[in-house]
């Protein structure tokens, strides 16, 4: 039974690191269109990296966001959780990467790196402790910037062109909770190993000790 949990655990943080991948480069995290006439419609997009529109015929024309500020000019500027949602997401990819080697170490169906069996319990229980870690730093991310969309959405005060939620959102949402979810079924499979090992070595003992009555 923890062998097939942890292969489901190891099969759903690859489909999550798959889907942060495509987020993060994802052009439509906010969108929204100005409908000018029949003849005239504009869709504005934007995603952690550029702004864009796009008019009716589907020509786009793209603006690349300034990635070369300062520190103190971050800070200062408007866009300080798009900076932050960056760094945030390719942490997270990072440490799926990461994760994705330790625990492939640490399966138990693969008979690569060690042999020893404690050796591939902590391979395979750091790798799930690090998807958790970066399910929950993609999750921070992409919360963060619908949190943001959101509140501009429903400020009235708010002058600038409000935009909703796009579809490379949703997929970070998706992707996060893949991660969160194969890193558990990792590290509860391998506490399975620990709890059978245990009761094995009991049992021996015990009828190691029914030998000597």
């Amino acid at each position: 039974m923890s062998a097939a949990l942890e292969i489901i655990g190891f099969l759903l943080c690859l489909g999550g690191c798959t889907l942060i991948r495509v987020t993060l480069p994802h052009n439509y995290w906010k969108v929204t269109s100005i409908h000018g006439s029949v003849m005239t419609t504009s869709t504005f997009y934007e995603n952690l990296w550029k702004s864009c529109v796009e008019d009716s015929t589907g020509v786009s024309s793209c603006r690349e966001f300034d990635s070369t500020l300062t520190f103190f000019a971050v800070f200062l500027s408007y866009a300080v959780h798009v900076q932050a949602c960056r760094a945030l997401m390719i942490t997270s990819i990072l440490l799926g990467l990461i994760a994705t080697i330790l625990s492939l170490l640490g399966l138990q169906c693969a008979h690569i790196g060690l042999s020893n069996e404690d050796g591939k319990v902590k391979f395979a229980v750091t790798g799930g402790f690090l998807f958790i870690l970066g399910g929950l730093c993609s999750m921070v991310a992409v919360s963060w910037y619908a949190a943001m969309v959101t509140s501009q959405f429903f400020d009235p005060l708010y002058a600038g062109t409000k935009y909703e939620l796009g579809d490379g959102l949703y997929l970070g949402w998706a992707g996060s909770v893949l991660y969160i979810l194969g890193g558990i079924f990792l590290t509860c499979s391998c506490k399975g190993k620990k709890r059978g090992k245990c009761s094995l070595l009991g049992s021996r003992w015990a009828q190691g000790c029914e030998g000597l009555m």
